[in-house]
């Protein structure tokens, strides 16, 4: 009885690594392992954003591999986003400013660019928005749950242990008090005022111009143009033609694409086992993020 169990263990694991190694070649063949070669040709580089910002790190490597090749005239960001988490907003924006200075960056926006998403566009060389992009939202949200109730209903004790009063704010075990939300809110309009500041410098406009409208409102792109948020309506198309024009490019220009980052299957492995644990660490100890997002 004990020979077959082990037979059956060890049958079970030799499928699983046969599977597992299956997996991988799929996705080898599917996603490449080597990074895109860029062509020897003049054109413009496209840098695409898409979704809620979470992570800086690709959108940064691809603008700055962009920087470096010669044939890359210049860039056309095209953001499709609500926004996302602030800090990650904060150092593409900073990205888009470095590499403003030296090649022109021109910003298309798909059907949403929204407060993380305008965030990141403001200080582009050029902004495009199409008439019905929906744009601005220039505020911080902060959301937070309590289920105190909830665990009282089901008899579940929470007992914490801290060094300060203020350790455990936002909590979702206890009540917010007065001093946490007084806390809380100074942190939140001090990184609106961030917000505002990083809009009038990328835009040059007054910052007290940017603050009257700094209040989470959300504008299309024909009001956003008329509130100078934006340079021009158009397309993609548009974007990337006047960039060409911008650099003296005859004709249309060749789009470039970033080369694809070179891909550690076990790695992809491991971090998606560890996104899914913290993710869901996150949820229940109330995790905290100050988000740059259009509701």
């Amino acid at each position: 009885m004990t020979k077959k169990i082990v037979v059956i263990i060890l049958a079970a694991m030799v499928a699983l690594g046969m599977l597992f190694a299956v997996s991988m070649l799929i996705a080898r063949m599917i996603l490449g392992t080597a990074e895109t070669k860029l062509t020897a040709k003049e054109g413009i580089g496209l840098v695409e954003v898409r979704g809620m910002i979470l992570d800086s790190k690709d959108t940064i490597r691809q603008l700055r591999y962009f920087l470096k090749q010669d044939g890359v005239k210049a860039v056309v960001l095209r953001v499709d986003s609500p926004g996302g988490v602030v800090a990650p907003s904060q150092e593409i924006y900073d990205e888009v400013r470095k590499f403003a200075a030296k090649k022109k960056i021109i910003v298309s926006m798909g059907s949403l660019a929204a407060s993380g998403g305008y965030y990141i566009s403001a200080p582009a060389t050029l902004i495009y928005a199409n008439p019905g992009t929906i744009t601005a939202s220039i505020g911080v949200i902060l959301k937070l749950s309590n289920i105190e109730a909830l665990m009282d209903k089901i008899g579940i004790k929470s007992y914490t242990l801290k060094t300060g009063k203020f350790k455990d704010s936002g909590s979702p075990l206890r009540e917010l008090s007065k001093e946490d939300r007084a806390m809380l809110q100074a942190v939140i309009d001090n990184t609106h005022e961030q917000f505002v500041r990083a809009v009038a410098a990328g835009r040059k406009l007054p910052v007290e111009e940017v603050r009257k409208i700094a209040d989470g409102r959300i504008l299309s792109g024909e009001q956003a143009l008329g509130m100078k948020l934006v340079d021009r309506l158009g397309t993609l198309q548009d974007a990337i033609e006047e960039a060409g024009r911008l650099v003296g490019i005859k004709g249309e220009p060749e789009v470039i694409q970033p080369p694809r980052k070179k891909i550690d299957y076990w790695d992809v492995l491991v971090d998606g086992m560890e996104e899914k644990f913290s993710g869901t660490l996150r949820s229940a100890t109330g995790g905290m993020r100050l988000m740059y997002e259009a509701e």
